[in-house]
């Protein structure tokens, strides 16, 4: 089974959505008073989830067509754009080793794809 273009972009979509749900996420957890109420009227979460969800949306679309071998590892490219997320939202720095870290996963997700010959 061949993976279209088209699934790999659901996919991709998904993973740079997602990557919003975990900032918002980050922004409500931030915000927590200790106590359920709090949860249930935190608007980050709750946005968080629903970004979460929609991004779950994208990959199902995108691994109904294609090959979940070839898929699943493109989620990885979120990492990237949560780590440029953490620096603008919250100024988190950006260190040689996160830069390293990434890399080995975006080099990992490459190999995967790679056709065996």
């Amino acid at each position: 089974m061949d993976t279209p273009v088209s699934s790999m972009v659901w996919v991709l979509s998904g993973s740079f959505i997602g990557s919003f749900g975990a900032v918002l996420l980050k922004a409500g957890a931030v915000r927590l008073e200790g106590n359920w109420t709090s949860l249930l009227r935190n608007w980050r979460l709750m946005v968080g989830a629903a970004v979460y969800l929609l991004s779950s949306l994208f990959f199902v679309r995108g691994v109904a067509h294609g090959e979940l071998s070839v898929l699943y590892p493109l989620v990885a490219v979120g990492y990237v754009w949560t780590m440029v997320w953490s620096r603008l939202f919250f100024g988190e720095p950006l260190t040689k080793v996160k830069f390293v870290a990434v890399f080995i996963i975006l080099a990992g997700v490459a190999m995967l794809n790679a056709k065996a010959g």
